[in-house]
């Protein structure tokens, strides 16, 4: 699992230490084109002078973020870069930076600016880090994604525009809303050039299949604009990264800012430090913990969420003070340095210094890379970049017949929303409105009624066995009885919206409620003192209200105060209704007998005196105590029983959880099937309330077809026709509760 210490993971071997060299140096070379080319679009805002300045800001941010991950203890092999969700954010804060300064009347500073621009980067570091040692990880992880992927797609269409310019050859960095209006300054070949490289890099697994895409691209790319150079058309391209121009002023900038004044920027813009570093870390930590997910590996439960935002919160810290940007996990080259090998923290250490010599060593090479061919790399990437669970939600709000276009149109509408606002007024008032909003759309998701279902009880009976007249009573009494399932979280909202309903259903027609709790997972003080209020009004109305749940769950115990009769609690909606048919029928006078003798039994009706007294002599009386087992699930018998008194019940399983089948009272019939074929009980019967009754075994069964082959055939009749009884009601139950 994952630590903050190294203890626990041994040096790697040589075979291993080979193949993470070789790992290392492959996803280097995806990591720095896209290091650089993130780095370049933070500092767009500030132009050419800068432009090479943010490509070396970009390698700065990987190189710390990869050994200061590994040095706090991180042993897997994702590789840290710049990440284009926090790169439009700081993009857009930067140009805000500098335009808020314009706007209060003073001279746009650079330098000031970026002292700003770093601390907000330094506190979101130490924010990010907060987060982890707050335990925070598993929580951020469940921010609203319709907020994630506004900035996500809107970083990758930014990203993509801005790239316009150097694709076209302009000379001078031109914002992409001017770039058509300076068409004629364009540069055809240096498009052409741009145009091969997305080709290639599009179609890199036709071209080679074991090459990173990257690097097809950017090789197609570079081969062909170092091709017209030499042919002497390298007028007609655009330019190349070019070396740094201002080192003296980025070094004063950038590491250590001795020459300015800093307490008093610092001290003026404290508030929007302090609300951007937050909502920088809000955005950083979510794709973190996104990326660690998707970067994973196989069968890898969890990643160690709080220990990677403590690390990656550290080293965001460290890379703003060297004049780096944030950075998180970056998916290709994580993918590309497993793919070619790498198991171990070492290839995450070769891959860091590698892009610590592009940064050095290699920089005044890499500053001869085409603007054109890097661009036209990044589009491809911002393309890639945009959210999948976008497309996905878009494609199936234009097909028609999708269910539940209304919530994907709201998700899609904060998406936009937050996308639209981050250009329009502030990226960092973006963040908040977005997750604000979807907060309010979770609210009003969750206040929608909670009702699973509803039914009433004409058609749907208990499973207690009852005679054709008091089932008569029950189809037509059965309606006055509701049933209302309730799921999910019963809170403010929902319980109000209950409360309502539970007012309309029953205000005519309703002798009893019935409301089953058990798939209730949460229930706050409101929506209990709701349900007793809920119980007061159904009381003024002389209707009788009881709860379905298991006495164990937290429900039970949020309500104990407030439901303290004991009678009015049922385990499940079987016992509920039996309760409820109970009631109604002692109020209309046809309470079931409490004995019943033979010659009245439903089954026996169709016989006369005589027939019933000469079956009586084929019939065995049986007398069990409350508690007994008359027989178990999988015992052999061929005994029907007749209840004249007392109570006995069915169970899948004999214990307090068993499923009641059926509950046989006096004037039922129970055991017939074993009469009939033979075969093994199919379930359990335990007596309820103490049972008396009669036994016809198989073999007194037979004798009776032999000798009264009258009595026999009206008793098949008899069994048949409470076997019709039975699957008919069960028809109507389960039509009622499908429905």
């Amino acid at each position: 699992m994952d630590s903050l210490t190294s203890s626990r993971t041994p040096i790697p071997g040589v075979a291993t230490a080979r193949a993470d060299i070789a790992a290392g140096l492959v996803s280097s070379t995806v990591a720095i084109p896209l290091a650089m080319a993130f780095g370049m679009f933070a500092f767009v805002t500030l132009g050419d002078e800068y432009f090479a300045y943010g490509a070396m800001a970009g390698l700065i941010s990987a190189v710390i973020a990869g050994f200061v991950c590994v040095l706090l203890g991180d042993r897997s092999t994702r590789i840290y870069a710049p990440r284009i969700t926090t790169t439009f954010f700081l993009g857009l804060l930067l140009y805000s930076l500098l335009h808020r300064d314009a706007a209060a009347g003073a001279p746009a500073g650079v330098p000031a600016a970026l002292l700003v621009f770093f601390a907000i980067i330094l506190l979101g570091g130490l924010f990010q880090a907060l987060f982890g040692l707050m335990r925070l990880g598993t929580l951020i992880k469940f921010a609203p994604h319709p907020v994630m992927a506004g900035f996500q797609n809107m970083a990758a269409i930014l990203l993509f525009l801005v790239q316009l310019g150097n694709v076209l050859g302009y000379e001078h960095n031109i914002r992409f809303t001017r770039v058509f209006g300076a068409i004629g300054e364009a540069r055809p070949l240096s498009a052409l050039v741009a145009a091969l490289t997305f080709a290639a890099m599009w179609n890199a697994r036709r071209i080679a299949a074991k090459v990173p895409p990257v690097l097809v691209g950017l090789g197609c790319g570079l081969v062909v604009y170092y091709a017209f150079v030499l042919a002497g058309f390298g007028d007609m391209l655009g330019p190349i990264i070019g070396p740094p121009t201002a080192s003296a002023a980025m070094r004063t900038v950038l590491v250590d800012f001795s020459g300015l004044p800093m307490a008093t920027p610092l001290e003026h813009s404290a508030p929007t430090i302090l609300s951007s570093a937050l909502a920088l870390a809000v955005i950083a930590s979510i794709d973190a913990l996104l990326c660690a997910k998707l970067t994973g590996q196989p069968g890898e439960l969890r990643a160690g969420d709080d220990n990677l935002l403590i690390r990656l919160g550290i080293a965001n810290a460290v890379s703003a003070s060297f004049g780096g940007v944030t950075s998180g996990i970056n998916i290709g080259p994580s993918l590309t340095n497993r793919a070619f090998g790498g198991r171990s923290w070492l290839s995450v250490i070769v891959n860091a210094a590698a892009l610590l010599a592009a940064a050095t060593l290699l920089f005044p090479v890499l500053a001869y890379m085409p603007r054109a061919v890097l661009s036209a790399v990044i589009m491809v990437v911002a393309i890639q970049h945009i959210d999948p669970w976008t497309r996905q939600f878009v494609l199936r709000l234009i097909t028609p017949a999708t269910p539940q276009r209304g919530a994907i149109a709201l998700d899609l509408g904060v998406s936009v929303a937050v996308s639209l606002l981050s250009i329009a007024i502030n990226v960092v008032l973006a963040v908040f409105i977005g997750v604000a909003l979807a907060v309010m759309l979770f609210v009003l998701r969750m206040s929608r009624s909670n009702i699973r279902r509803l039914y009433r009880c004409d058609a749907v009976r208990s499973r207690r066995s009852r005679g054709p007249a008091e089932l008569e009573v029950l189809h037509v009494a059965g309606a006055s009885v509701l049933v209302i399932e309730l799921q999910g979280a019963l809170f403010f909202g929902t319980a109000d919206r209950l409360a309502q309903i539970v007012d309309t259903e029953t205000a005519k027609g309703t002798a009893a409620l019935l409301l089953e709790l058990r798939r209730v997972t949460e229930i706050d003080s409101t929506g209990a003192r709701i349900l007793g209020d809920i119980d007061a009004a159904l009381g003024a109305r002389g209707v009788k209200l009881a709860l379905i749940l298991s006495a164990r769950t937290e429900t039970a115990a949020r309500i104990a105060d407030i439901f303290q009769a004991d009678d009015r609690f049922f385990p499940d909606i079987d016992r509920a209704i039996e309760w409820a048919e109970d009631d109604l029928l002692r109020g209309i006078g046809t309470a079931p007998p409490l004995e019943l003798p033979l010659d009245r039994m439903p089954l026996l009706r169709d016989l006369t005196s005589d027939q019933i007294e000469r079956l009586r002599g084929s019939l065995q009386p049986v007398a069990w105590p409350a508690g007994h087992v008359v027989f178990r699930h999988g015992d052999p018998g061929s005994t029907l029983y007749l209840v004249t008194r007392g109570r006995a019940s069915v169970h899948l399983r004999h214990d307090d959880e068993g499923i009641r089948l059926a509950t046989f009272a006096a004037g039922a019939v129970f055991g017939e099937l074993a009469l009939l074929d033979r075969g093994l009980r199919s379930a359990t019967l335990t007596v309820d309330e103490d049972l008396t009754g009669f036994g016809l075994s198989g073999t007194s069964f037979d004798e009776l077809c032999q000798e009264r082959p009258d009595i026999a055939i009206k008793l098949l009749s008899a069994l048949g026709r409470e076997l019709s009884v039975r699957i008919r009601y069960a028809n109507m139950t389960i039509l009622q509760l499908e429905g």
